[in-house]
């Protein structure tokens, strides 16, 4: 599942003592990216969701959070919840940035994915207000058999926007947004995009051994692509996360892969998986900037006592399949500054 409070809180670390006298790389789980002006954004998992920015994609500096109190209904849908927001998504559109997030207990389906809006990310503009627009989409359960964490937004060809969401359990699953994207819109489109098989014997309170989740869509080449992330996270070195991918000509699917398998009957095609000296690839969103295409997502380093770590990677296209070098893993870092 998402990264419990443990591993989230390392991401504040990175401003302790013992960080203090030098730059380290950035320590983030789940993140997502985009750009306003001259300045790209990174958001993440952590206490009121955490956020950075950088001019290049290199050097970034801790903005802050999100949050500065719980959402006002965390409590209600996970009373476990300990501040730590889950699984963003940040989307912009019409001059306001919408921030997707997830309130759950781990490894429950008690969830919720909830939306803040901004007109700026620049915490020193005049504009800057963040105004939280409550839950989008809500599990409970023995009533659903599905996960309401791991937003994400896609508009298709005709501007319609779709949220795609899920966590083990039934699968991943796509729901049509509301002109405001605030809400589900009426009348109700819910589709199921990919799932893995899950053992049937077990209750449905358990998430189970369907290990898929994290689903981003990714407009391209004609196509939308479906990454996900297979297998598990949050484990340190004992983490298995990589991050797979199908296409379709319709965002409502199907979504196969390069050998034509259903990503509902558990297909999906490798995009990238760990080294030795990197572990658990996953959660992550792609974009494009500036006329080249990124994979953002985070990965655990090995020499670092596995610690989660930003990474942004250069994606490319053979046969309309996205291509990502394994050797950038050890190329390319991301420091935090001061």
């Amino acid at each position: 599942m998402k990264a419990i409070a443990k591993l989230a809180a390392a991401t504040l670390l990175a401003l302790g003592a013992s960080h203090a006298a030098q730059a380290t790389q950035v320590e983030v789980h789940d993140p997502v990216m985009t750009k306003e002006g001259d300045t790209y954004y990174v958001f993440s998992t952590g206490p009121g969701i955490t956020y950075y920015q950088s001019k290049d994609m290199k050097h970034w500096q801790l903005v802050g959070r999100v949050f500065q109190h719980d959402p006002t209904w965390a409590h209600r849908v996970a009373p476990t919840f300990d501040g730590h927001i889950w699984a963003p998504d940040v989307y912009h559109k019409d001059g306001k940035f919408y921030v997707y997030y997830s309130v759950s207990a781990f490894g429950k389906n008690t969830s919720a994915i909830g939306v803040t809006v901004n007109k700026t990310l620049d915490p020193k503009s005049p504009d800057y207000h963040w105004e939280d627009k409550g839950i989008v989409v809500e599990s409970v359960p023995n009533r659903d058999d599905w996960n309401a964490i791991d937003p994400a937004i896609v508009e298709d060809d005709d501007g319609t926007p779709w949220m795609s969401f899920g966590s083990f359990w039934d699968g991943l699953k796509l729901v049509k947004l509301d002109a405001n994207l605030t809400k589900v819109a009426e009348p109700e489109e819910w589709y199921s995009i990919a799932k893995r098989p899950r053992d049937v014997s077990l209750p449905g309170t358990e998430a189970g051994n369907g290990a898929i989740e994290a689903p981003y869509i990714f407009k391209k080449n004609g196509y939308y692509y479906l990454f996900v992330s297979f297998d598990l996270c949050c484990r340190k070195m004992d983490s298995t996360y990589h991050i797979m991918v199908g296409r379709s000509k319709d965002v409502k699917g199907p979504y196969l892969d390069k050998n034509g398998h259903d990503m509902m009957q558990g297909g999906g095609s490798l995009v990238l998986k760990g080294n030795k000296d990197w572990v658990a690839l996953g959660h992550n969103a792609a974009y494009t900037f500036d006329g080249k295409d990124y994979l953002v997502f985070h990965a655990y380093e090995t020499a670092d006592n596995a610690l989660q770590k930003l990474r942004i990677l250069e994606m490319k296209w053979d046969n309309d399949w996205p291509v990502v070098d394994p050797a950038d893993l050890n190329k390319n870092t991301t420091v935090l500054e001061k």
